[in-house]
């Protein structure tokens, strides 16, 4: 038996044996959502394990349930379980955006999910300190051919003007955000609530249908737990038939980083 909860309702499903515990990859895993009604679940809301994860886009879940078991047993970072995550939405070809690129990592990963031999994926990267930016250049430089660099466009900018330098007609398949400060830099300077609000709204607008807003919230600092409370009233505000919205959260490490998903349907 697993139990769901929706809003302020749990929800007991059933299980077989066949679909949790023996199967090694959650391939099949399906949810498919409408409302819930006053007297319990709605007709037409289900979890469906022999369905594709979405009515209207087939994702591949291969490799991340090794991934969340690690997430859960500490022994992956919350940064990678996002990663995880991006590679069952994001296809080669691509366009998708590293709104706070830090120190890189999170923009060289996304070039290696897009790069393919037509060159049209594209990779926007953006930070506001041009500490990150070089660093993201510099670790770009010694990673990427030539070839895969020219996909990448950095940007001196804030994460809430994302839409000032995509183009209008390149329909994104992930927006991912790192909030917090820069690893090794200046801890005074964070992101902040406000900014990241309107960064969510820019996010749901340019992203495609089967794209994912994907964010990894660092609650340790001054404002990090404001911020991720901006995240949850903004996530819990969108249409539960167009959006399926979760947090991963440690119960007793209120100070671990919260990876959180927004996956439009």
């Amino acid at each position: 038996m697993l139990s769901l909860k929706f809003g302020s309702k749990w929800v007991a499903v059933a299980t077989s044996e066949s679909v949790v515990g023996r199967q090694r990859h959650l391939r099949d895993l399906c949810c498919f959502s409408n409302r819930i009604q006053s007297n319990g679940l709605s007709s037409q809301y289900q979890i469906d394990f022999n369905s594709p994860l979405s009515s209207k886009h087939s994702l591949s879940l291969e490799g991340l349930e090794d991934v969340m078991v690690g997430y859960f047993f500490g022994k992956k970072r919350a940064t990678e379980v996002a990663h995880s995550v991006w590679k069952c939405i994001v296809k080669k070809g691509d366009t998708v955006v590293d709104a706070t690129c830090g120190n890189g990592y999170d923009t060289l990963a996304m070039v290696k999910m897009v790069a393919d031999e037509s060159g049209s994926a594209r990779v926007y990267a953006m930070d506001v300190q041009n500490e990150a930016l070089e660093s993201t250049s510099a670790l770009l430089d010694e990673s990427l051919s030539e070839k895969e660099k020219k996909l990448v466009k950095l940007s001196s900018i804030c994460h809430s003007r994302m839409e000032d330098v995509i183009l209008e007609d390149s329909p994104v398949s992930l927006v991912a955000f790192n909030l917090g400060y820069l690893p090794g830099g200046n801890k005074a300077i964070t992101t902040k609530s406000e900014t990241t609000f309107q960064a969510l709204k820019a996010a749901h607008r340019i992203l495609k249908p089967g794209g994912l807003i994907s964010l990894v919230v660092y609650v340790g600092h001054p404002g990090g737990m404001e911020e991720l409370e901006t995240i949850e009233k903004f996530s819990s505000d969108l249409a539960v038939e167009n959006w399926i919205c979760c947090k991963l959260q440690m119960l007793n490490r209120p100070l671990a980083p919260v990876p959180v998903f927004l996956f439009k349907r």
